[in-house]
């Protein structure tokens, strides 16, 4: 699937793209209590670019310029930008 093709509440989402730039990782509070690590990187292929939300482990598993592929993955909407996000049942590799 490209990155274009993806839309707001998709779910079962398996895309490639190359990882453009990975941001600072912040603190935040869950929903179900605690807090968890969470970063925001961008990855692109040819048809366009979207955000992907990393949690806990999974910042430090890519860096800029990495191609990555994501399997499972869901599309959520957060302050009217579409992210991917992989969830607990999805899978981030590099590609």
């Amino acid at each position: 699937m490209k990155i274009s093709e993806l839309k707001a509440g998709m779910r079962n989402v398996s895309v490639t793209g190359k990882v453009d730039s990975v941001g600072e990782s912040r603190t935040v509070n869950l929903k179900a209590g605690g807090t968890n690590d969470v970063a925001d990187a961008i990855i692109s292929d040819e048809s366009g670019s979207i955000k992907l939300s990393l949690w806990g482990e999974d910042i430090n598993k890519v860096r800029a310029g990495d191609r990555v592929s994501i399997e499972n993955g869901y599309i959520n909407t957060f302050k009217g930008e579409n992210s991917i996000n992989i969830g607990k049942f999805g899978k981030l590799t590099k590609a």
